[in-house]
């Protein structure tokens, strides 16, 4: 992203790929303002909010170029119950309503939103290619990322330029994916999960934090999908871990397994097949800098 130093917010900065943008913004000399959940923590140009308290000060966005929207309850860190499920919801819809909520109130609001989604929008969709005119899916994260990105309309509505970019599963070293798997793999006991027939989209965090760079400054609206060009399935995932890793991936993981260790939570985002490929940040001139798996995953797993 080249052109005029920019003043920009973060939430959800210290997540993996809100610190990494927060890094590279300011490595080429633009201003970030975290907002953060501590009032008493927040220092220099720091924002506060509390989704939980329904605060924000809505006065330190004023004057700002943009926002970027990254703040969300994990999804694969515990399992699912009634309560999970409320906080993953809650932490996405009533934080989205309150941000935009607020950008609506300012004389000088930022002129673009960028709200985070996910491609969890689609459901499990078998072999079905998924541009972003596909319609949702109708499990539970394909109702919380609807939710997620309607919390938004009042910003649209008001002018501003919002922006959904659809994540896909994020290849970094401290990533969701490897951290799960890098253990049995190294063990020698990783593998596919169940037939390793279902589609996973990914995306290097490098190529994450240069896309939501681009969506900053581009003319695209709505929905946009951050994956890269070339979706694989789990079994030519686990391949290419194994490979990178150098381990076997001998032993496929069953179902029944996953489903025991990590209950539903675990089978959703294991089994879950989505064939997505990113149409309009390519249509857009977007360039990947790691278009094929391989490469991401050795970058990603250097160290």
């Amino acid at each position: 992203m080249t052109g005029p130093s920019l003043r920009v917010a973060v939430t959800g900065s210290t997540g993996l790929i809100g610190d990494a943008l927060v890094g590279s913004l300011r490595a080429d000399g633009h201003t970030v303002h975290r907002v953060v959940r501590d009032r008493a923590a927040a220092t220099g140009g720091d924002l506060y909010w509390s989704v939980e308290r329904g605060e924000i000060d809505a006065e330190g966005f004023e004057g700002l170029d943009a926002v970027v929207h990254l703040a969300g309850e994990p999804l694969g860190e515990n399992r699912w119950n009634d309560e999970t499920k409320r906080r993953i919801r809650a932490s996405r819809v009533d934080g989205t309503r309150l941000l935009s909520g607020a950008l609506v109130g300012l004389s000088d609001a930022p002129s673009v939103l960028v709200s985070g989604s996910a491609v969890g929008y689609y459901g499990s969709r078998g072999d079905e290619l998924l541009t972003e005119e596909a319609g949702p899916g109708d499990d539970f994260l394909a109702e919380v990322v609807a939710a997620w990105e309607a919390a938004a309309d009042p910003a649209r509505e008001a002018g501003i330029r919002v922006v959904h970019p659809r994540t896909g599963v994020v290849m970094a070293e401290h990533g969701p994916l490897i951290e799960k798997v890098r253990l049995p793999f190294r063990l020698g006991i990783g593998g596919r999960i169940g037939d390793g027939r279902q589609w996973v989209p990914w995306i290097s965090l490098e190529d994450e934090v240069r896309a939501l760079r681009f969506l900053l400054t581009s003319d695209l609206d709505g929905p946009v999908n951050l994956v890269a060009p070339n979706p694989v399935r789990n079994r030519e995932l686990t391949a290419a871990l194994g490979e990178v890793l150098h381990r076997p991936t001998i032993i496929p993981t069953p179902i029944l397994g996953i489903r025991v260790l990590y209950g539903e939570m675990g089978v959703s985002l294991a089994t879950t097949s989505q064939r997505v490929v990113p149409r309009k940040l390519q249509a857009a001139g977007f360039e990947f800098r790691h278009p094929t798996l391989r490469p991401a995953l050795r970058e990603a797993l250097a160290g």
